[in-house]
Parts: C-alpha cells; structure tokens; sequence
C-alpha cells in the first residue's frame, strides 16, 4: 500500500549521501502515517474472510486466537524488519540482506519465493473485487450483473489504471482509503452489537475439535494480519531516518501496528461472530464472499446493506495497491536477473509492458475462473509467508553474528513455533 511506495521513494533517495539523521526518538508525525499504511497493507481480503473461517468453530476457539494473534503479528515483523537492519549497507532491502548473510543463490532463491508469496495474493483480490461488486449490484441495487468476463476486466482494468498513472497517484489514493476504511470498520463494529446472540457461545467444541479449529485457522490469522510486503522498504526508512536508533524506533511503530490492528479486527470478527450462527457463517463460506457481503444480504437496514459492501470494496483495493506494486517489483528483479545472467541488457519498456500484461491477463484469468478464495490463501500464500515472516528471521538469530544479539529470548521460541504451526497446518491441508 502506501507504505510501499514511500519505502519506494525511500529507497531511490536513500543513495544520496546523507547529512545527518534524526536523533529523537519521540513519536512523530511520520510515525504514525507509517502505523495507518501498515494497517492499511495488512487490512485486505484475509481479514474479510477470517469472520466466516475463524467463526465456524464457535465463539471460544476465537477468545484464543485472539490472545495469540497480538504477540504473532508484533513478534514476527520485528523479527523480520531487525533483519533487513541488521545489513552492513545502510541502504539495504531483504533481498540484499539475504545475499550478504547467506549468499548470492540464498537471495536470488528468496527474490523468487517473496514474489510467489505476494503473487497469489493479488489473484485473490482480483477474485475478491469481483465477487463483491457482482454481489453488491445483484442483491442491493437489484440489477443483473454484467458477465463476469466483462466485470472483472472492468475492476482490474479500474485498479490498474491508478498503478499506471504513478505512485504518487498511488499515494494520494490509499492515504484517502485508509482513514475512512478504520472508521467504517468500527461503526460497524458498534452497529452490529445489539443483533449479538448467544449462538456462538452456545457452541462449545469437544477438545479434539478446538485444538484442529486453532490449528487450522492459524495460517489464515498469519495472512489476515500480514504487512510483510512493506517490511523490507519500511525497515530502510527508518535506518534512513534515525540511524542506530532504527531498531528502537521501528520496534515501536510495529508494536503500535500490531496494537491497532488487534483492537480494529478482532473487535470486528468478534461483532460478526456473535451476529451470526455457525451455521450462517458455513452458508457465507459456501457462497465464497466475504462476510460483509453475506451481512448485507442478511439485513434490511441501508448502513449494512450499503457500507457493508463498500468497506469490503475499500479493504480490498487498498491492500491491492501494496501487494501488486510488492509483486511487480520481485518479477521485474526475476526478469532482469535472468536476461543480465545470460548475457543480455534488458529494455527497460519492453519488460515493464510485459509485466503489465502479465498481472492484467493472470488477474482477469483468475477471476472468471472464481476459485475458493480461502483455499488460495491457505494453499498458495501461506506456506512462503510463514517461512519467510516466522522461521527465516529466526534461523539467522542463531546463524548470523549481526543478529546474535537477540538469542536467549522466549519470544524467538514462540515465533518459530508458530511458524511451524502455520506451515503443519497448510502442508495437512494440502495433502487431506
């Protein structure tokens, strides 16, 4: 999202020398649009559908998950933004990061998984666009659709248009998404509140069936609640800013991140959990549309039937925008490594025509296919995120002498076993 163009910005104008850095650590304003783009990253399809995923075993499995998600997110990105600090070159981003600490073929390995964990992610949002617009104009404006071939060109076109225009564009839009994006999540929020029920909290689970529903929906916690895309460009901003002091000041706008985001979603799956039966939340699964969406569906009153599709529309275009300009940039850094491996200077036009191309065909293909979102995210995205959000941080902790320094600390424990629980869960999906 925004976050990722100005880590962009960041990284063009980091190369010039710098004069001197900011020396106070005390919040700034800048800290803070860094909270709201983070948020705004994380805040996509995966929190649109955790209601339904998480909801489905009850209201008590969702008290845990909720206790666990805080400490997952905060820990796991400060582990993975001290690790691009932890580069001699002060300009350096994850995948410079990797080659210094693990060689050349470690980087180039992890360029090609980080564009394979944020690829599918677009897909999902070219589906989830589609599939939200399609319901919104058939069950709130009461209208017939338009083929789905046409639609889905339409919104994909729509989207990559503002990518087309430039990241200041870019900018300017997302920073006018977010703010009402965190309003309207919590008005409803609150509206939802005297439609709550005691059918989630009627359902109590046998201890089998808990320990599978936590297991399970890990992997959808880790993607719901990700902002990793922006992580690498991030952590460069605020060596750029505060010099030694970056570790300090990004542990704390991380921690603030992680801190908004538990209050904003959580308070929101749990006000759609307790609105809903279980039974509800399998028939919005069912229909493969975000939980918004099925709430619209369900109720009579305009605030619902209207900002209940518009905030699925909102979350969705603004966690568009960070993760396609994060794709862009690893399959530009594949195709420029390959053509200069094989002895050929690649045309700067010609190959930036080609990803256009490439992202507009795939997400257009993809959305008139309309696969199962959840299973996307669970099969596809997951894995790589987890290994590169959770273990590899952890793996260089013991391995790297730049990072020694965080050994001995339970929270490294926690975050690779999460990690590891992540990773069990989807590879057992997968194979079931």
């Amino acid at each position: 999202m925004s976050n990722t163009v100005t880590g962009t910005q960041d990284a063009a104008t980091a190369t010039k020398p710098q004069t001197g850095f900011t020396q106070s650590t005390g919040w700034q304003k800048r800290d803070s649009t860094w909270v709201i783009s983070l948020f705004g990253t994380a805040v996509g399809a995966g929190i649109l559908f955790l209601p339904i995923n998480a909801g489905m075993g009850g209201f008590w499995p969702l008290v845990v998950m909720a206790l666990l998600v805080g400490p997952m997110t905060y820990l796991a990105h400060r582990g993975l933004a001290r690790f691009v600090l932890s580069s001699s070159k002060p300009n350096a981003d994850i995948t410079e990061v990797v080659e210094e600490h693990f060689g050349v073929g470690a980087g180039k390995l992890i360029t090609l998984l980080y564009f394979f964990a944020i690829y599918p992610i677009v897909l999902i949002y070219g589906v989830g666009i589609t599939n939200t617009v399609e319901s919104f104009m058939v069950n709130q404006l009461q209208m017939s659709a338009p083929p789905r071939w046409m639609l889905s060109i339409v919104l994909i076109l729509g989207m990559m248009s503002v990518m087309l225009a430039g990241e200041k564009l870019m900018l300017k839009v997302t920073e006018f998404l977010v703010y009402p994006l965190i309003a309207i999540l919590a008005g409803i929020s609150l509206y939802l509140i005297p439609d709550w029920t005691g059918a989630a909290l009627a359902q109590v689970p046998s201890a089998k069936d808990f320990a599978s529903t936590l297991w399970l929906t890990i992997p959808v916690l880790v993607f719901s609640f990700n902002h990793s895309p922006a992580i690498s460009s991030f952590a460069v901003a605020q060596r750029r800013d505060y010099g030694d002091q970056a570790v300090q000041k990004s542990d704390a706008i991380l921690k603030r991140t992680a801190g908004v985001l538990l209050c904003f979603v959580m308070f929101f799956v749990f006000s759609c959990v307790m609105s809903l039966t279980p039974a509800q939340l399998a028939e919005a699964k069912s229909q493969n549309i975000a939980v918004l969406s099925y709430l619209a569906n369900q109720h009579a009153s305009p605030i619902i039937s209207y900002f209940g599709p518009l905030v699925a529309f909102v979350a969705i275009v603004s966690s568009f925008f960070g993760h396609y300009l994060g794709a862009r940039e690893g399959l530009k850094g594949m195709i420029v490594q390959n053509m200069r491996n094989s002895g050929k200077e690649p045309n700067a036009k010609k190959v930036e025509m080609f990803i256009i191309a490439f992202f507009i065909l795939t997400l257009w293909g993809t959305a008139i296919a309309n696969p199962s979102i959840l299973g996307m995210i669970e099969s596809l995205g997951g894995p790589i995120i987890a290994t590169i959000l959770f273990i590899m941080p952890m793996y260089a902790i013991k391995r790297v002498p730049a990072m020694a320094k965080y050994q001995g600390h339970i929270s490294n424990v926690f975050v690779a076993v999460m990690g590891m629980i992540a990773i069990s869960a989807i590879l057992f999906q997968l194979v079931g």
